[in-house]
């Protein structure tokens, strides 16, 4: 059997790394280890790999921790039971009262919820800064900066960072930079090998990939952090059950042919909304005209599958397309199989109304699926009338 997964392909670690045919049986797929405790060698003795209860450990979870680490290029990952959890445990991890971080100007609503809402109460300060403005980023930092949060494309408006340049910034202010990786997945962007400190997933979204389970994760090099994380994570819970570690590792197998997909046909929707006489604006970075096309092009082995357009008539329109969509279900959450229509300044980015955060009112967005394209394409066209 093969050792060592880091020269091998991204296809190949996918479906190879971590997952080890059962020794006992053969079983060519992770059992699920539904269990939640272990038997002891002895009186403070545990079994191979630390197993001694599923808090801590469980081996279904380990599996998926060492697959999502070998599509990373990473030395470590934690399973969390949601992205959020896995966003609040690097955040009260590494930041202190009194600490500051910079987050970008178009922050998922969650992560902008936890951090203004929740943190602040613990006497964390930040600074919304636009991460594509190097200039801006810079003079955001200050003395106690210990945290750049970065999404690269951003949820919702598809902003593009340039995480090379953000990573120096951070370093040069004795920071870490943290890039949100859910739109890209390790399939179309790897942020360590760019410079970042910690990578952060909802790994309910591609990752799992079916719009079936709740997940999150964190990748990183150190060593330290590591321990620091995994500590906090086995204190507080926020662990995920076997199954849902299960069912995102038999998500990881196909994500390179599901991101595939995704891009083809976000990148024709794209191309099609920017010709439609009831579009405003599109984003996507793989339209030339995008402000961020030419570092996606550069960081990104594709552009995804998220696809985000401003109604000419304004928000009453949008949420009339919204609502008339038959392929694309209105429903939040992205990255499955399936086409999915959201209202964000009513729907995920709720929280930002009133803040520098808030998105444009006759905004919508959509996770394109796997479909037939033009199925996709005809939907829409009917929805915009």
């Amino acid at each position: 059997m093969v050792d060592d997964y880091s020269a091998l392909g991204f296809e190949t670690r996918a479906i190879h790394a971590g997952q080890k045919p059962d020794p006992r049986t053969g079983a060519v797929i992770v059992p699920i280890y539904q269990t939640s405790t272990y038997a002891q060698d002895g009186v403070g003795g545990t079994r191979e790999g630390d197993y001694e209860y599923s808090r801590t450990a469980n081996p279904t979870r380990t599996a998926l921790e060492q697959a999502l680490a070998a599509l990373e290029g990473a030395r470590h990952t934690l399973a969390f039971a949601s992205g959020m959890a896995a966003s609040d445990a690097v955040l009260r991890t590494v930041l202190r009262p009194g600490d500051h971080l910079v987050l970008g100007n178009d922050a998922y609503g969650g992560t902008f919820r936890l951090i203004d809402k929740v943190l602040s109460l613990w006497g964390i300060e930040h600074t919304v800064a636009d991460l594509s403005k190097i200039d801006e980023v810079r003079a955001a930092i200050r003395p106690e900066t210990k945290l750049i949060w970065c999404e690269s494309p951003t949820n919702p408006l598809l902003g593009v960072a340039d995480i090379a340049a953000l990573a120096g910034v951070a370093h040069d202010a004795g920071a870490r930079l943290v890039v949100d990786n859910t739109f890209a997945t390790p399939y179309l962007q790897t942020p360590l090998a760019l410079g970042a400190d910690i990578v952060v997933h909802s790994t309910t979204k591609y990752l799992g990939g079916h719009s079936d389970v709740v997940g999150g994760a964190v990748v990183t090099d150190e060593d330290d952090l590591r321990e620091q994380l995994f500590y906090l994570r086995n204190a507080a819970g926020a662990v995920p059950g076997p199954f849902d570690a299960w069912l995102t590792l038999r998500g990881l197998k196909t994500l390179a042919l599901r991101m595939e997909r995704h891009s083809d046909n976000a990148e024709l929707i794209a191309q099609t909304l920017a010709k439609h006489p009831k579009v405003s604006k599109v984003y996507y970075p793989g339209l030339p005209e995008h402000p961020g096309h030419e570092a996606a092009a550069k960081q990104m082995r594709r552009f995804g599958g998220m696809v985000s357009f401003r109604h000419a008539d304004g928000e009453e329109a949008a949420l009339q397309v919204a609502s008339r969509t038959k392929l694309f279900i209105l429903a939040e959450s992205l990255g499955g199989i399936e086409s999915l229509i959201e209202h964000p300044g009513r729907m995920t980015h709720a929280s930002t109304a009133g803040s520098t955060l808030q998105v444009p009112a006759d905004l919508l967005r959509l996770s394109v699926g796997i479909e037939d394209p033009r199925d996709l394409i005809a939907d829409l066209n009917a929805a915009l009338g």
